[in-house]
């Protein structure tokens, strides 16, 4: 994951090179980036997807049970 600097710096870089670009080569990164943006939403949604059979078939964990796992923590932590 890059820096908020760096994220900065290369989108200011790809910014430059697209202000150069002609209209046709700015469509097709269009049409690359939507691409990938519609591929990263189809992978969320399969993840979803994946998460929700995996509690049908295995069930959930229950807020208390969550509660006295981090108490059985903090326990040992002072201990």
């Amino acid at each position: 994951m890059k820096t908020p600097h760096e994220r900065e710096q290369l989108i200011k870089d790809i910014n430059v090179l697209l202000n150069q670009a002609y209209d046709s080569t700015l469509d097709e990164i269009y049409a690359l980036l939507k691409t990938i943006d519609d591929l990263e939403d189809e992978e969320d949604l399969k993840a979803i997807k994946d998460a929700r059979e995996d509690i049908r078939i295995n069930g959930t964990v229950s807020w208390n049970e969550i509660q006295s796992e981090i108490r059985n923590e903090i326990k040992k932590d002072v201990a």
